[in-house]
C-alpha cells in the first residue's frame, strides 16, 4: 500500500477532541491590530497565525474555529486590511490573523511595507508555534502562495496547509486539487506533513483544527 505524502489529517480521538473543545470553549476577544513590530503584544503565551490569499475564507475560518460570529471581519476590499490582528483564545493562546495577500489594488509601497513587517514577525516571534496556510479547495496553490511558503521556509516556521471551502468542491474534483497541493508542499521543508480539510459553512474539519492547535507546545 502506497502512503500518500501529505495525507489528510485523521479525525481526532476522544481525548484530542475534548482538548480542542476545552481550549476553544474559553472566550475569544480582539486585542489589537499591529502595523509595526513595536506594537506587538507581550509574548506571554503560545500563538498560531493564519495566512492566506485574499478571499480564501480566513475570517470565516477564524470565526468558525472560535465559535464567535463576527470576531474576525472580512474587508469588502481584498487586501485593504494591512494589520496583523491579534485575538486571545482564553488565557493560553493568541490567534493571529495575517493580512490577506495576493491583492492587486494595494500600492506597491504598502505591499513592500507589509512584506517587511511579515518577515520580521515570522522570524522574530519566539512564541509562534505554527502557521496555518489557508488554500481554497477550488483553486489549489497559486504562485503567490509559493512566495509565502518560501518565506516560512526561510523563517524556520512550521506551517500546515488548511484547505478551505471544501463543501464547494465535488469529491471527484477534490483529488486533482489535493494532488496539486501535495506536489507544491513537497518542495517546502517547513511544511507539516498533514493537510486539514475544512468547511467553515458546514463545520467540517473544525474539530480537527482545534485539536491540532490544542496539542501544540
Amino acid at each position: 500500500m502506497t502512503t500518500l505524502p501529505f495525507p489528510l489529517a485523521p479525525d481526532p480521538d476522544d481525548y484530542s477532541l475534548e482538548a480542542g473543545r476545552k481550549l476553544f470553549a474559553g472566550p475569544s476577544e480582539f486585542v489589537k491590530g499591529v502595523v509595526a513590530m513595536d506594537g506587538l503584544p507581550t509574548p506571554d503565551r503560545l500563538e498560531v497565525c493564519f495566512a492566506g490569499r485574499s478571499n480564501v475564507g480566513k475570517s470565516s475560518l477564524i470565526n468558525a474555529l472560535t465559535g464567535t460570529k463576527g470576531l474576525a471581519r472580512a474587508s469588502n476590499t481584498p487586501g485593504r486590511t494591512q494589520e496583523i490582528n491579534f485575538f486571545t483564545q482564553g488565557p493560553e493562546l493568541y490567534l493571529v490573523d495575517l493580512p490577506g495577500y495576493g491583492f492587486a489594488n494595494a500600492p506597491v509601497k504598502v505591499v513592500e511595507k507589509w512584506q517587511r513587517l511579515l518577515k520580521r514577525y515570522l522570524s522574530g516571534r519566539q512564541t509562534l508555534r505554527r502557521a496555518f496556510l489557508l488554500v481554497d479547495s477550488r483553486h489549489g496553490i497559486k504562485p503567490v502562495d509559493d512566495e509565502i511558503m518560501k518565506l516560512l521556509d526561510t523563517s524556520a516556521v512550521t506551517f500546515q496547509c488548511v484547505m478551505t471551502k471544501a463543501d464547494k468542491v465535488k469529491v471527484k474534483d477534490r483529488e486533482s486539487v489535493l494532488s496539486q497541493v501535495r506536489n507544491a508542499l513537497s518542495k517546502h521543508p517547513a511544511a507539516f506533513p498533514e493537510i486539514i480539510l475544512t468547511s467553515s459553512e458546514k463545520g467540517d474539519g473544525i474539530a480537527t483544527l482545534r485539536s491540532t492547535i490544542a496539542h501544540l507546545e
